[in-house]
């Protein structure tokens, strides 16, 4: 399997100012491929947008300065566009998994640059990385490479920082897990409820987040194209990447822990694009990377040969009770902690909720069968679906109404 390893650098001012040129040239190629295959009434293939947008451009005045770069850049800028027209038709016709997929857009300037390099372009020479027209670079080696990358992306973030990300082939890690399974029931305050009791708590983006809405409403205000605009959005740019990289740590430290210690791991499908609906809960939701998490315990169940998966978002998991499968209903979001009327045990709503989902998927779609109270599950599952809320003044059910 491929997996990217990416490591920060810090360019010299020559360095920058080559790299500036490559970004440039890389984003006006895409953008002159782009405005071809936009006024063509078939999309033209690789080759034939290459001989026009590098090869004959080379020759006119106006892209003449093209030839000053790394011609490889370029010819993968074009096959780069080929690839997001592929993604973006087999989205159209249903051939794509995921979320659709819109029309590949234009660069822009102010936005993250990139350029990659495929073999032939990038070599090793000892501890620095030569590319072609730019020169010898010094990442910061986190960690080593596991294997000879197959290319390396060079990358300007939108607060000027560079970054370099190989993609290199990795086997799979054999570890012993400590558990057989575990079910994960992801909130908002607490990020993550576990099935064996253990919770995970959220990085605060508060502070952050309301200096960038300040941030946002000055940048709002300045002229366009002024310097001041842009120290601001700079600034912005920043907090984002502070932000980002919190979520990011927590996230990927979060799911190594849980995909190395369990053999099968199982997640709900949640439908985030219909609750960031929600005005009060939009904000909130958006910051806590759900998506990225689940795609993080993904490729990490492959890396260390887990069982990964995902339950319905349809099943009614806190509305059943963990352990002799009677459906009470629905729940007030306040109530985060509930007695079952048939078993009498009290449950918080978030672990019994894990729980039902590691037993949906352990038990083959079959809620857990108490041995006290044995209801059968299915036939539970047959009850009316219409059932109403339950009221928070119910105390023989709630116990202990409380804010998320």
């Amino acid at each position: 399997m491929k997996a990217r390893y990416q490591y920060r650098f810090y360019p010299t001012d020559q360095q920058q100012q080559s790299l500036r040129s490559l970004f440039g040239c890389v984003r006006v190629v895409w953008n002159d491929a782009l405005a071809i295959c936009k006024q063509s009434e078939k999309l033209p293939s690789n080759n034939d947008l290459q001989k026009l947008v590098i090869t004959q451009a080379k020759k006119t005045v106006e892209r003449q300065w093209l030839s000053e770069v790394s011609n490889i850049p370029l010819q993968q800028s074009v096959a780069d566009l080929g690839i997001a027209y592929k993604n973006f038709f087999d989205s159209f016709k249903g051939k794509r998994k995921g979320k659709k997929v819109g029309r590949p857009k234009f660069k822009k300037k102010t936005n993250q640059q990139s350029a990659r390099f495929r073999i032939g372009g990038f070599s090793f020479q000892g501890e620095q990385v030569y590319l072609t027209k730019i020169g010898n670079v010094s990442p910061i080696w986190s960690r080593v490479l596991p294997s000879a990358p197959s290319s390396v992306t060079v990358i300007k973030d939108c607060a000027n920082r560079y970054f370099l990300s190989f993609v290199v082939e990795i086997e799979p890690v054999c570890i012993d897990a400590k558990h057989i399974s575990i079910g994960i029931d992801l909130g908002i305050k607490t990020f993550a409820v576990m099935s064996d009791g253990t919770k995970a708590e959220s990085p605060k983006y508060s502070t952050l987040d309301r200096k960038i809405r300040k941030l946002q409403k000055k940048l709002a205000r300045q002229p366009k194209e002024s310097k001041r605009r842009n120290t601001t959005r700079i600034k912005i740019a920043k907090l984002h990447n502070r932000m980002a990289d919190t979520r990011k740590d927590f996230l990927h430290k979060l799911s190594t822990k849980i995909v190395s210690e369990n053999q099968a791991i199982v997640l709900e499908d949640l439908n985030v694009s219909g609750m960031v609906k929600n005005r009060k809960l939009s904000r909130a939701i958006s910051l806590q990377g759900w998506r990225e998490f689940r795609t993080l315990c993904e490729g990490k169940s492959e890396k260390f040969n887990r069982v990964f998966r995902v339950m319905s978002r349809w099943e009614p998991t806190s509305q059943v009770c963990s352990e002799c499968g009677y459906k009470w209903g629905k729940l007030d979001l306040k109530v985060r902690s509930v007695q079952c009327l048939s078993c009498g045990t009290e449950h918080d709503r978030d672990e019994n909720a894990a729980k039902n989902i590691r037993d949906l998927a352990v038990n083959g779609g079959d809620y857990k069968v108490g041995i006290g109270h044995c209801h059968d599950s299915k036939r539970t599952q047959r009850r009316d679906k219409t059932t109403p809320v339950a009221p928070v003044n119910e105390a023989s059910r709630i116990t202990s109404p409380s804010g998320r």
